[in-house]
């Protein structure tokens, strides 16, 4: 079984929401649709479902288009960023309420409540009132909830990005296991790329309505499509270079990355790619900020690398005990983990 879209389009007037999107989704595949705010990831998500009119396009489960067929009756199951639960049920009630809309037998309610609490990891839940659930417990029971009719697909609009950052994070690493162990066919739309990458088998980049770039995770991470692209996946330096036997020479140094050709090749920097190392091209730190398992630089290149590369800043990074002060000089290496490839 598998989603098919083909060309869809969304206009609100003369503005172009989405443009031609195609995007595929295999049994058992979890897709992420990422991207920035107002890219169109959510009304691209809402023209799948049906609750958003289409100006163009198809959208098909297992060839059939669904152009004719209502929200409710395309199993789908959908999940949103506040959960939507009902204040005054309590978890099972909210959980069979799905159940109820499907037809499923009255007397299979408590069995499969109890089944997919177990499967949220909140077993024992069921009399819990859902206005005593922390945020994440909320957004389990309203996972519980989607999946409780067995959806053919699963839906989730931003569905962590209201939580704390280490709730989210812990989330995340649950659903994901949730969703393989389960193999539950999934759409994902996130503007996070932690969370896209820990949940998704592939990406989908959408930016201005339009998809930009479509592939596995390790593949669009590390070779983004163009500057727009590598620049919102984290990119923030950019540098040509000259590969030779799997090793890109730069006027940052060198860079061993084995998966690139010979020839020039223009490589796109995250802070993590430059690091402070005891031999490397010289700098000045002009701030450092520091984060939680490192400290973030700004270093003012040598003059020298300034004129062969046009780059006069570059960001950088040092373990977070670094001794490191505006004014230092400091040495710079590049560490290929934090290199893509453009283009």
């Amino acid at each position: 079984m598998s989603l098919s879209v083909r060309d869809l389009s969304v206009h609100y007037g003369s503005f172009a929401a989405v443009r031609d999107a195609s995007l595929d989704i295999a049994d058992g595949e979890v897709l992420a649709l990422l991207g920035p705010s107002g890219s169109g990831k959510s009304t691209l998500l809402r023209a799948i479902t049906g609750l958003e009119p289409t100006t163009g396009g198809t959208v098909r489960w297992d060839g059939e288009d669904l152009a004719g067929t209502a929200v409710h009756r395309r199993g789908f199951g959908l999940v949103f960023q506040d959960g939507q639960l009902f204040p005054h049920r309590d978890v099972a009630a909210n959980i069979a309420f799905g159940l109820r809309m499907h037809g499923v037998p009255r007397a299979e309610h408590a069995e499969r409540v109890e089944r997919l609490l177990d499967l949220v990891g909140l077993a024992g839940y069921e009399r819990r009132r859902v206005t005593e659930l922390s945020g994440g417990q909320a957004q389990r029971v309203a996972l519980a909830r989607a999946l409780a009719p067995e959806p053919r697909l699963l839906l989730l609009d931003e569905p962590l990005s209201g939580l704390d950052a280490g709730l989210r994070e812990q989330l995340a690493i649950d659903l994901a296991e949730l969703l393989r162990r389960s193999k539950i066919t999934a759409l994902l739309v996130t503007h996070d790329q932690e969370e896209a990458f820990t949940l998704a088998d592939r990406v989908a980049v959408l930016d201005a309505g339009e998809i930009r770039q479509e592939g596995a995770v390790r593949r669009v991470w590390r070779h983004p499509a163009d500057e727009d692209v590598a620049r919102f996946l984290g990119v923030t330096t950019l540098v040509d270079g000259v590969a030779s036997g799997g090793v890109v020479s730069t006027a940052l140094g060198e860079v061993r990355l084995a998966e690139v050709g010979d020839g020039p090749v223009r490589l796109g920097l995250r802070p993590h790619a430059v690091c402070v190392a005891a031999s490397g091209i010289a700098g000045e730190v002009t701030a450092v900020v520091h984060r939680r398992d490192h400290l973030r630089l700004v270093v003012s290149l040598d003059g020298a690398v300034s004129t062969v590369s046009a780059m006069s800043i570059v960001d950088a990074v040092a373990p977070v005990a670094a001794d490191v002060r505006p004014g230092d000089v400091v040495r710079l290496t590049l560490d290929p983990d934090g290199v893509a490839v453009v283009g």
